[in-house]
């Protein structure tokens, strides 16, 4: 299986869900991503967060549309995360949601890692492409 790896940053920017009523344990926040490596490119999402009264229990998900190059083959595809995180104990799962390859990435399929290490992103991308993509 091919894969890909590299850096990235992200910008997280929270936003007020206090006029829904959801602001105790429930977040929001919008993600814009930049890609460097052998995918490259920019993403923009939205991730929810909830957070339980037990300390590092919590838990998230998110959806991210990625448009650039993977490997010299341009379009977009999103990701959509799953994150749980019981007692210090975490579990993510990030997916490329199903047909949602366009362009040259029209077919693709795989799973990303993420990890943030002394403040530095890194992702390691484990993916199928058709060999040409399909008209």
């Amino acid at each position: 299986m091919p894969q890909a790896t590299g850096t990235f940053e992200v910008k997280l920017d929270a936003q007020d869900l206090s006029e829904k009523g959801l602001s105790a344990g429930i977040g929001r926040m919008s993600i814009d991503k930049q890609f460097y490596g052998e995918l490259t490119g920019f993403s923009a999402g939205e991730m929810l967060s909830a957070l339980t009264g037990v300390q590092e229990s919590a838990g998230y998900v998110a959806l991210e549309r990625v448009n650039g190059s993977l490997h010299s083959r341009s379009g977009s595809f999103i990701l959509q995360h799953s994150g749980i995180m019981a007692r210090g104990a975490s579990q993510l799962v990030i997916s490329v949601v199903p047909d949602s390859g366009a362009g040259d990435l029209t077919g693709l399929t795989g799973q990303m890692t993420i990890r943030n290490e002394e403040g530095e992103h890194t992702y390691v991308f484990d993916y199928s492409l058709p060999e040409a993509a399909p008209e």
